[in-house]
């Protein structure tokens, strides 16, 4: 465990990254696109919460509904490490049909599995 509190490791990064690109998600959402079970997705959003990097609010079209949202901090981090990564997403999204865009999300969740709950080489 050799992370510090604000730390981010590679899964938490991504983790990030899906929540930034389904633009305010609710949890079960989360865990869906990720194929991961309701409990692993709360326990890994409550991480990113303590560490300041998401926040939870209620959903404005639906107020029993709970949605994520990043905060500035990580969209400052974001910014920091991949100043590109908008006009790639941009590229992305324009030119890959939804076949391919749903091919990618479940690559992506096949690279999720792949690197597991702490990222690649870190254990419990």
């Amino acid at each position: 465990m050799g992370t510090s509190r604000n730390s981010l490791t590679a899964t938490e990064c991504f983790c990030l990254e899906i929540i930034l690109l389904m633009d305010q998600p609710n949890i079960s959402m989360f865990a869906d696109f990720l194929n991961i079970s309701l409990p692993n997705a709360t326990y890994r959003i409550n991480n990113l919460i303590r560490k300041g990097y998401v926040t939870k609010s209620i959903s404005q079209a639906d107020k029993r509904e709970v949605r994520l949202s990043v905060t500035d901090k990580y969209r400052n981090f974001y910014s920091m490490n991949n100043p590109d990564i908008h006009k790639v997403i941009e590229i992305v999204e324009e030119n890959l049909s939804e076949e391919e865009l749903i091919q990618l999300a479940g690559l992506l969740r096949r690279i999720n599995g792949l690197i597991g709950p702490h990222g690649p080489g870190e254990r419990d």
